[in-house]
C-alpha cells in the first residue's frame, strides 16, 4: 500500500505522521513545491521510527511526481492557508490552479489513485478535482465535515463536562463558517439525545461556536490550524485502506441526493477501499433541509467562480 501527501506544510505533515504511526501503508512519500522542505520533514519523521516503533517507509520530493508512482490514496492539502480575518473563499483565485495541477501530477503517475482533498476551500476544490480529472465520483473525496464533526463533538464535550468520545455528532453541509450545519438535533451522548443534558440556548451556542472553529484558531495561532485538520485526513485514509466502512460526513459529488444536483458538498457517507461506497440519507427535517439548501447555494456562488479563473 502507497499513500502520497501533497504539500509538507503543517497539515501535510501532520497527516503524513499520523499514516506513519499507525502503519497505514508500507510506502509513503510527501511532495512540496519547495526545494528541501518535503525531503527535510521526511527524514525528520523517518527518524522517529524507533521511538514510536513503525515500519513505513517515508520519503521525500521535491516538486518530482515520478515518485509517486503507484500511489494508492493522495491527500492533496497543497496551497497557502488562512491568515487571520481570510475567508476560505478568498483562497479559491491561487488554490485553484495549484489543485488542478496537483491532481493531474498524481493521476498520470497513479491513474487509479482514490484522492482526498484537504486545500480550502474544500468543497470548490473537490468540485475542481472531479470536473477536471473525469475521475468516478466515488475517488474523489473532501475532507472537511471529518474535522468539521470532530470540533462540534469538542464544544459538546466542553458543554457537557464530558469526554468527546462518548458523543456522537454530525456536521453536513458546506466547509466555511457560514455554511455548514451541526446536526444538534441528532447528536447523542451514550445513545442518548445531548438535547436531554443541553438547553436550546446551549447547543445554539455550540453550534455557533463550531462554525467558527476554524477561524477561531486561526485568530489564535495567525495561520490555519493543523494537529485537527492533520488527524482528520488521516482518519479518512485509514477507513480506505483498511476497508472499515465507517461512516463519515465527507464532500461528495450529489447527484440528486439531499435534494441537490451537480455539485460537492458535505454529507454522511460509507468510506472504504473503493472510496465513497454510499451516500447515507440522514431524512432531514424540514428546518435543516433549508439550511441545507441555503449552504448549497453559496457552494455554488463559489463554485461559479472558478469559470473566470
Amino acid at each position: 500500500m502507497k499513500v502520497t501527501v501533497v504539500g509538507a506544510g503543517a497539515v501535510g505533515a501532520t497527516c503524513a505522521d499520523n499514516i506513519a504511526r499507525k502503519e497505514l501503508c508500507d510506502e509513503l512519500v510527501l511532495v512540496d513545491i519547495k526545494e528541501g522542505v518535503a525531503e527535510g520533514k521526511a527524514m525528520d519523521l523517518m527518524q522517529t521510527a524507533a521511538l514510536l516503533g513503525f515500519d513505513t517507509r517515508i520519503t521525500g520530493s521535491t516538486n518530482d511526481y515520478s515518485k509517486t508512482a503507484g500511489t494508492d490514496v493522495a491527500v492533496i492539502t497543497s496551497g497557502i492557508p488562512r491568515k487571520p480575518g481570510m475567508t476560505r473563499e478568498e483562497l479559491i483565485g491561487i488554490n485553484a490552479g495549484i489543485v488542478k495541477t496537483v491532481t493531474e501530477n498524481i493521476l498520470k503517475h497513479s491513474p487509479n489513485a482514490i484522492i482526498v482533498i484537504i486545500s480550502n476551500p474544500m468543497d470548490t476544490m473537490t468540485y475542481l478535482a472531479l470536473k477536471s480529472s473525469g475521475l468516478p465520483k466515488n475517488r474523489i473525496i473532501g475532507m472537511g465535515g471529518i474535522l468539521d464533526s470532530s470540533r462540534f463533538k469538542y464544544y459538546l464535550s466542553k458543554a457537557m463536562g464530558c469526554t468527546s468520545t462518548d458523543l456522537q455528532g454530525v456536521v453536513i453541509g458546506g466547509h466555511g463558517d457560514t455554511t455548514m450545519i451541526p446536526l444538534t438535533r441528532l447528536a447523542t451522548y451514550q445513545g442518548t439525545a445531548v438535547s436531554n443534558y443541553l438547553d436550546a440556548d446551549t447547543l445554539k451556542k455550540v453550534a455557533a461556536d463550531t462554525m467558527v472553529g476554524g477561524a477561531t484558531l486561526t485568530g489564535l495561532l495567525g495561520t490555519s490550524a493543523w494537529y485537527a485538520p492533520g488527524a482528520a485526513g488521516a482518519a479518512l485514509v485509514e477507513s480506505i485502506v483498511r476497508d472499515e466502512k465507517k461512516l463519515f460526513p465527507c464532500c461528495v459529488y450529489l447527484d440528486g441526493e439531499y435534494g441537490q444536483k451537480d455539485i460537492c458538498i458535505g454529507v454522511p457517507v460509507i468510506i472504504g477501499r473503493n472510496g465513497i461506497e454510499k451516500i447515507i440519507d440522514y431524512k432531514l427535517n424540514d428546518e435543516e433541509q433549508v439550511l441545507f439548501n441555503k449552504s448549497a447555494d453559496a457552494v455554488r456562488n463559489m463554485n461559479n467562480a472558478l469559470g473566470s479563473l
